[in-house]
């Protein structure tokens, strides 16, 4: 049978349990469901914002929003457009009825256990889908499914839990990480938008005046998303900046000169300080 069994609201930027629902059923199944749940909280600031996870017989799918990760259990043959409806109502009730302040400054684990609730309550409909009122809205649900499918989690990618290796691991010893396409960057600060708006106004400079923007659109870039030797690749686009504004020496005067210079050097700056997001403490989940 086909059913969602538990679910849980978890923070993403270390891994706290904010809510989740009460589950009664202890079988070794579920149990090994759980030490994926606290495996995948540790990583959720690594992960994309709409994931799955197979187990078995069982699946976890989860989407992140706003800092906050919905996390649910369903049995293999449980519909992806079902499971991640479920997910989308329980994000849209859980920002209604909490404001980002309380989820940002909760230190407790469970501090909105009450949310519980309407965790039951929708877990109950979409276990009875002929019941469900929201079937016209699942089309549009299907669509953004097909369009933008969900990052399939493998294993290798979880490696331990609680120094115990799973059974589905070991043959993926040293696969690695995450990549970096799916990593995560610390939220920006005011000063990495301010500087990311003045590379830009570089390259649109350097474009009017008939020059290449190629070493502008680089910084964005690395300042935007994380890649592999990401801080030697901002340090040499610098450089290639600098090179650029000696060879037009002649054609700008030094106040420009140094502009370009300054700025391409506050955004190596701001690209050091952004880094990727680190581990989460272990929470019991």
């Amino acid at each position: 049978m086909s059913m969602i069994l538990s679910a849980s609201v978890i923070r993403v930027r270390d891994g706290l349990p904010l809510s989740a629902s009460t589950d009664y059923e202890q079988s070794t199944g579920m149990q090994e469901c759980r030490k994926y749940f606290k495996m995948l909280s540790r990583k959720l600031a690594q992960l994309p914002d709409r994931c799955t996870l197979k187990t078995g017989h069982y699946n976890i799918n989860f989407i992140s929003s706003l800092g906050v990760s919905y996390m649910m259990l369903c049995t293999e043959n449980y519909p992806n457009v079902l499971a991640f409806s479920f997910l989308d109502e329980l994000q849209k009730e859980f920002i209604t009825t909490y404001n980002m302040m309380k989820t940002n400054t909760a230190v407790r684990p469970y501090c909105f256990i009450e949310f519980d609730n309407f965790i039951q309550r929708t877990k109950q409909r979409y276990n009875n889908p002929r019941s469900l009122s929201t079937k016209i809205n699942l089309s549009d649900m299907q669509t953004e499914i097909k369009l933008r499918p969900p990052y399939q989690i493998s294993m290798c990618e979880l490696g331990s839990a609680n120094g115990v290796t799973s059974a589905f691991s070991v043959d993926c010893k040293g696969a690695g990480k995450i990549s970096s396409a799916h990593q995560r960057l610390e939220p920006a600060t005011l000063s990495g938008i301010v500087g990311f708006i003045l590379s830009l106004l570089c390259g649109a400079l350097n474009l009017i005046r008939g020059f290449h923007a190629i070493e502008s659109l680089l910084q964005c870039y690395l300042l935007v998303y994380y890649t592999g030797w990401r801080n030697v690749k901002s340090f040499l686009t610098f450089g290639l900046i600098c090179l650029c504004n000696m060879y037009l020496y002649e054609l700008r005067n030094l106040w420009q000169l140094f502009f370009h210079v300054t700025v391409g050097a506050f955004v190596t700056l701001q690209i050091w300080l952004r880094q990727a997001q680190g581990k989460a403490p272990d929470y019991d989940v």
